[in-house]
């Protein structure tokens, strides 16, 4: 009798924190998992774990066309694609130079979203696979500071619903991953941008606050929970639209859902005060 192959499944974003765990899970899961980041060797450990590596920057497009082509042309599927890559950048609004407010948007949008481009057609062809997109609770709420990465998450939460309805008729199924705060370097990586942009800001008072928030993240949940709701998605047929993890997360969303606009500034000026 005939046996059904593993799954394939590209994560990008591999080399550390919830692209790692991520990594590790599905791998236990018992799929073929190719794990994607710009250097190759700060993938030695999910390598060792059975891993397949690929370099990709995700806004250079030959790169992301090449990683591409090098999965399929070895596996000739692939069933689901986890778009993690990302990063932080904060600052006030207008101390943020544009540049970098451009550069995040290549990076959690743009490159996101060509990657995703390519490998709809194998896809289709197959009729099945799963698009996971990494957001941020940050794709449903909002809180001063962090402007430029909201808005990125934001659009990503939009395109990615878009998406799911566009394709679902092709038996591709669109999922949204919003977690909370995560043990990862993503808090060294905002607090580093914002160190950097609020060198003389006028917005002294409200960077302080922000600051210790992101020191916080020291006390952060495993990113483990998320490679769990990763999991859930990608080995489900029907899978929910979003996984909203750890408990944090949660109660953020469910607050901004519930209360008045006015109510949430209050919310959000009392926290950072």
């Amino acid at each position: 009798m005939a046996t059904t192959p593993p799954s394939v499944a590209l994560v990008t974003g591999a080399s550390s924190g919830i692209g790692k765990a991520i990594v590790l899970q599905l791998i236990a899961d018992g799929w073929i998992v190719y794990g994607a980041a710009r250097r190759l060797d700060k993938m030695d450990a999910i390598a060792a774990a059975g891993a397949k590596v690929l370099a990709i920057d995700v806004t250079d497009d030959a790169s992301m066309t090449a990683a591409i082509q090098t999965l399929l042309a070895a596996e000739g599927r692939i069933d689901a694609l986890v778009n993690n890559a990302g990063y932080g950048s904060y600052g006030a609004l207008e101390d943020v130079p544009i540049e970098e407010a451009r550069r995040q948007f290549e990076v959690n949008v743009f490159g996101l979203m060509r990657l995703t481009q390519l490998v709809l057609p194998t896809m289709r062809a197959a009729k099945s696979g799963t698009i996971v997109n990494i957001s941020s609770m940050g794709g449903r709420i909002w809180m001063p500071i962090g402007g430029w990465y909201h808005a990125t998450k934001h659009a990503l939460e939009v395109l990615s619903d878009t998406l799911r309805v566009e394709v679902a008729s092709f038996g591709i199924r669109v999922v949204i991953v919003q977690p909370g705060q995560i043990e990862s370097e993503w808090s060294q990586v905002a607090a580093r941008s914002l160190e950097q942009t609020s060198v003389g800001s006028a917005y002294g008072d409200q960077i302080a606050p922000v600051k210790k928030l992101l020191s916080r993240y020291s006390n952060a949940s495993s990113p483990d929970c998320v490679a769990q709701a990763v999991s859930k998605a990608v080995n489900s047929s029907n899978p929910d639209r979003r996984y909203t993890t750890p408990l944090d997360a949660e109660i953020f969303v469910f607050l901004h859902w519930l209360l008045p606009e006015q109510a949430w500034e209050w919310l959000i000026s009392t926290i950072i005060r």
